[in-house]
C-alpha cells in the first residue's frame, strides 16, 4: 500500500509538474508576442498571498489560461487593455486591474507607471509580475519589490518556472516585512490617490 501511494503521489506531483510548465509555457508566448508587437501589458501572478482585493479592483474573466486570451486582453484599443491582468493558479482571474505604485522610486527608475505597478504589486505581496514595455517591446520582471529589466524569453522562463529568483530586500533587511505592512495600513484611506490604472508606459 505505502508503495502504490508513493507511486500515485509521485505521478501527482508529475502532472502538477507538467500543467505548471504549460501554463508557464503559455505566459511565455504571450509575452513573446506582446513583445514582438510592442503592445504594453502587465500581467500579475498571484503566489501564496492572495490577490482578492486587486481581483476586485477589475474586470471578472475567470477564463482559462492561454496566450490567445491574454494576448486578446491586451490588444490596443480593447476594453481591457488598460491596467493589469491577474493569474490565480490556471485560471485568469481578472483584467483591467488597479495596482500600487512603487514606493521606492529606485526600483524603477525611469521606467513608467505601468513598471512601477510591477514593483509596487511584488512590495505588496509575493506575486511575480510581467510588465512588457510599448515603446520598445522588452519584457522586465519584478518581484519582492525589485525589478530585473529588459530580460530574455529564456531568462523569464526561468522565473516562471521558480528555477530563478530576485534578491528578496526582506532576506537582507528584516525590518522589511513590517515597513510594507505599515505602509499598506498607511494608504488603506487614501485608495484614489493610491490606486492606479496602469494605462501608460
Amino acid at each position: 500500500r505505502r508503495m502504490l501511494a508513493r507511486l500515485g503521489r509521485s505521478r501527482l506531483a508529475g502532472l502538477r509538474a507538467l500543467e505548471r510548465r504549460e501554463l508557464a509555457d503559455e505566459v511565455l508566448i504571450a509575452a513573446s508576442q506582446l513583445s514582438q508587437a510592442r503592445t504594453g501589458a502587465l500581467i500579475v501572478l498571484e503566489r501564496q498571498i492572495g490577490l482578492r482585493t486587486f481581483v476586485e479592483s477589475g474586470v471578472s474573466i475567470d477564463g482559462r489560461l492561454s496566450s490567445h486570451l491574454l494576448c486578446a486582453i491586451f490588444h490596443p484599443g480593447g476594453a481591457l487593455h488598460d491596467g493589469a491582468v491577474i493569474i490565480q493558479g490556471d485560471r485568469v482571474a481578472a483584467a483591467a486591474c488597479f495596482l500600487p505604485l512603487a514606493t521606492n522610486p529606485a526600483a524603477v527608475k525611469t521606467r513608467g507607471t505601468r513598471h512601477r505597478a510591477a514593483v509596487g504589486i511584488t512590495e505588496e505581496s509575493d506575486a511575480l509580475a510581467i510588465a512588457v514595455s510599448e515603446e520598445t517591446g522588452g519584457i522586465s520582471v519584478a518581484v519582492h519589490g525589485a525589478m530585473d529589466p529588459d530580460v530574455s524569453l529564456h531568462r523569464l522562463e526561468q522565473y516562471l518556472t521558480g528555477r530563478i529568483q530576485l534578491q528578496s530586500s526582506e532576506a537582507a533587511d528584516p525590518t522589511a516585512a513590517l515597513h510594507r505592512v505599515w505602509r499598506h495600513c498607511a494608504h488603506a484611506d487614501h485608495c484614489h490617490s493610491y490606486w492606479v490604472q496602469c494605462d501608460t508606459i
